[in-house]
């Protein structure tokens, strides 16, 4: 079963990928709004087909690691690039300029919901400090939830919950 989104509402729908070709095009009608909208079945123009690990790979090779968004019923795996400076992570809306744009139908993720800052110390070591923005249901890091301006040092492996979406820190290899 493969998930479509609709361009007006954000709404997933589901349908059966095994039952069309390659290069068939289909219309659908969302079971939220009712709008109607085409795809077509086949590669995307837009994305270039990488495994995987090809992708961690290139987001790590960046520098200052990544996030990992874990898939659940809200929304699919997606993996994030880190920048030095303040990342500000929350769920996507057009028209938001935040650092990590998470596409997820969590409603309970803030759009604005936590920021982790990169820091690069004098002797090439990376830093990162994790901090609620603050959000309406909090941030959790291990299951513990920080206080109001509370900053805590997260290191790899950090598991960190916003709503129902959990991500993970992964640092750059060394």
């Amino acid at each position: 079963m493969k998930r479509v989104r609709c361009p007006k509402c954000d709404h997933y729908n589901t349908f059966d990928e095994t039952l069309y070709k390659e290069g068939q095009s289909l219309v659908f009608e969302c079971e939220n709004c009712r709008k109607q909208f085409r795809i077509r079945i086949g590669t995307s123009k837009l994305a270039a087909t990488q495994k995987d690990s090809d992708r961690k790979k290139e987001v790590n090779d960046i520098g200052f690691g990544s996030i990992l968004v874990v898939e659940n019923v809200f929304g699919f795996r997606q993996s994030f690039a880190l920048q030095e400076g303040e990342n500000i992570i929350g769920r996507y809306n057009p028209g938001d300029s935040i650092t990590i744009p998470i596409d997820t139908n969590d409603r309970s993720m803030d759009r604005r919901h936590c920021v982790i800052t990169v820091k690069k110390g004098p002797t090439g070591e990376i830093s990162y400090t994790l901090r609620d923005f603050p959000s309406l249901t909090g941030t959790f890091l291990f299951n513990r939830i920080l206080g109001d301006r509370e900053r805590v040092l997260i290191e790899d492996g950090a598991i960190i919950t916003l709503g129902a979406t959990t991500i993970i820190l992964q640092a750059p290899e060394q």
